[in-house]
């Protein structure tokens, strides 16, 4: 199984790059982030054309997650265990079970500004996201929580620390929350594979020409559980992705991360 995660940054604007690039890396399970579509809008029919089941969460606005699969999905479920999709004002998550792998495509919230209403709303998504990993996921099983995170993990994740002090995405606090996932028992299987940093990066502002110049965060993760992770042939950005397509589409601002599993 060929499993990958992209924050896609508006899946209108970038839906033919996500179509080439469905050709060429022919992943069998995608995680989508901010696809910024509604549930209608969302272009199931074209994904279904190209060998594609989709489940997607999303009311338009500024997030919006989906799964895509083509080796089955079911037990699709959207937002949190016990809360109503249609009451959630922000679409950060939802899961299903592809070819015996519960798949969990997440998008964390930013945090804006350290010490906000919005950094305290981070921690505590965070917080429940634990949650609900302990109260719903049986522990052994085969899981894989994918997404845009917003935090940095660690200091050799971002290009340069000091250019970021104070800002969200690598204080302490998100860090934590971010541990405290990982402790439910799931290995963050790129950095597994590439212990040495910095990188690889996942994200790159569009300004100043950060991407060539390497300027660039790993806030995008695969964390699979211990015995999936087990499986794992290779992990890797997929920095190609983050160019332009062969018609000159723009790309999004961040690259897939994509995880080769073993039968």
């Amino acid at each position: 199984m060929r499993l990958a995660t992209w924050n896609v940054n508006s899946l209108k604007a970038r839906l033919a790059r996500v179509e080439e690039w469905l050709a060429v890396a022919s992943p069998d399970v995608v995680c989508m982030q901010e696809t910024k579509s509604t549930d209608a809008a969302f272009p199931s029919e074209l994904f279904a054309s190209l060998g594609y089941e989709s489940v997607h969460h999303g009311n338009g606005r500024w997030n919006g997650v989906a799964i895509l699969s083509r080796v089955g999905l079911r037990d699709a479920r959207a937002a949190f265990v016990g809360e109503d999709p249609e009451a959630v004002a922000e679409c950060r998550l939802v899961a299903a079970t592809c070819s015996g792998v519960r798949v969990i495509s997440v998008y964390v919230p930013n945090g804006r500004v350290v010490g906000s209403e919005f950094y305290a709303a981070k921690l505590a998504w965070l917080a429940r996201l634990r949650a609900e990993l302990d109260a719903s996921v049986p522990a052994g099983g085969a899981l894989a929580v994918c997404g845009d995170f917003n935090v940095a993990p660690e200091d050799r994740d971002v290009f340069d620390p000091s250019r970021f002090e104070g800002a969200t995405h690598v204080t302490e606090r998100e860090r934590e929350a971010l541990r405290s996932v990982l402790d439910w028992g799931l290995v963050d299987v790129v950095r597994d594979r590439v212990p040495d940093g910095p990188g690889p990066f996942t994200w790159w502002d569009y300004r100043g020409g950060a991407f060539h110049k390497g300027e660039g965060m790993r806030i995008d993760l695969a964390l699979l559980s211990t015995p999936l992770a087990g499986r794992v042939r290779s992990a890797y950005v997929d920095r190609e992705a983050r160019k332009k397509g062969s018609g000159g589409e723009v790309p999004s601002d961040h690259a897939p991360v994509v995880v080769d599993l073993d039968d």
